[in-house]
């Protein structure tokens, strides 16, 4: 059964925090992939060492370890999902700020503990984002939720993308990292403001329980070897596309553009490019429903691969990367991730949603972490083209599970 009510009936304080939330989700990983990455390559690090960096965000994929505290425990006076969201927000605000005065000739190693620390406190901030935006959000308002969340995860990478590398052509790098620091602080204001979610259940009696009970109700849910199909889904309906874009940074100044025009074309038509992705993904995510939705947008994600290949050929032309960038905007987090992401918060039982969702989106982070370290290696040894055919050809094993996993007939319900 389709959704007859209209898109405009479910923007409510509500969906708003979430866009708000989901900005400052995404900027603190955002920082780390394009500024630092600029960054670093200006200041004299091969493709291998940038490559290895991922290796240090690995918390983004290990955070289902302490989510378990996130439920059972409650820090500052402001409700278990609000403080532990005030607390990370201040603290990546401190932390993306001081790194940038940090020297990478000769303090790369402070730079490795300081990169891990954003990455803890950023993957941190997201499983209490992702646990208060499903309790939150009534259940018709998650498909819509998880288009807002992720196109705002994903405009938020403008910052450091656009006004940061922009910044960088003419200013110190340690005004560009407080200038994009700065922007954690609306997301720290709009937890001061925002009503703490009504509680599903009584919270974890302790430690034992807030970690065993989740796990072992996904399991036993619908048996080991649905829930292992569904482990294996989340691992691979993104990969090629996090893999594409793992180096992008390096791709567009190896291919002969300068960081003013890589921040100008995201600023042109990366950030419009996102508002549609975020405008067309939510509304179809409550026209066609889930299991339709990861069809369609996996294939637009896929092609979005293909651009990139073609920029490799034609070299550096500012119109083709304005548009190869302005369609990844668009096909990527605006529709395929929205979609991924409202597959993850279908799966999760409410009583033990911080536990589960971060599983799953660990789970889906694994090739940003692990896979995409190698990718300096990869492009060392087959080039930029090949390198994107393969990344477009990893696309095709998850769009092969979606029969079992959601079939086309099935499930076009109410998101």
């Amino acid at each position: 059964m389709t959704d007859t009510r209209p898109w405009y009936s479910y923007i409510n304080g509500r969906t708003v925090s979430i866009l708000f939330l989901g900005f400052s989700s995404g900027l603190p990983l955002y920082t780390l992939i394009y500024l630092m990455q600029a960054w670093l390559a200006k200041a004299g690090l091969d493709v291998k060492a940038l490559g290895l960096f991922g290796l240090a965000m690995f918390p983004y994929t290990f955070k289902f370890l302490w989510a378990p505290l996130m439920d059972r425990y409650t820090v500052l006076p402001l409700g278990r999902r609000r403080g532990w969201m005030a607390l990370t927000q201040l603290a990546l605000f401190l932390f993306i700020g001081g790194m940038g005065m940090l020297d990478p000739k000769l303090e790369l190693s402070v730079i490795v503990v300081a990169v891990f620390l954003i990455a803890f406190m950023s993957a941190s901030q997201d499983v209490v984002i992702d646990a208060y935006r499903r309790e939150i959000l009534a259940e018709e308002e998650q498909g819509l939720g998880a288009a807002i969340i992720v196109n705002a995860y994903k405009a938020s990478s403008l910052i450091p993308s656009a006004l940061g590398l922009v910044m960088a052509d003419s200013q110190p790098w340690q005004i560009v990292f407080w200038t994009v620091a700065a922007f954690m602080l609306p997301g720290f204001v709009c937890t001061l403001l925002a009503k703490e979610p009504t509680l599903y259940g009584s919270p974890p009696k302790n430690l034992q329980e807030a970690v065993v009970m989740p796990f072992r109700e996904f399991v036993l849910r619908d048996g080991w070897k649905q829930a292992l199909f569904i482990i294996a889904f989340i691992l691979l309906y993104k990969i090629g596309d996090t893999m594409s874009t793992a180096l992008s940074t390096k791709f567009f100044l190896d291919t002969g553009f300068t960081t003013k025009q890589i921040g100008l074309a995201a600023n042109a038509t990366g950030w419009w490019a996102a508002l549609a992705g975020g405008a067309v993904g939510g509304i179809w995510m409550i026209k066609l429903g889930i299991n339709r939705a990861l069809w369609v947008f996996g294939v637009l994600q896929a092609l979005a691969i293909l651009g990139f290949a073609w920029l490799a050929q034609v070299g550096s032309d500012p119109l083709l990367l304005s548009a190869v960038y302005g369609f990844e905007a668009f096909a990527s987090p605006g529709l395929g991730a929205a979609a991924l992401v409202a597959f993850m918060s279908r799966a999760t039982d409410p009583r033990y949603t911080a536990t589960q969702y971060a599983l799953f989106s660990s789970l889906a982070a694994v090739p940003r972490t692990f896979i995409n370290s190698s990718v300096g290696y990869i492009v060392a040894e087959t080039g930029w083209f090949w390198f994107f055919i393969v990344c477009f050809i990893l696309a095709f094993p998850a769009m092969m599970m979606l029969p079992k996993i959601a079939p086309w007939n099935s499930g076009h319900e109410k998101t």
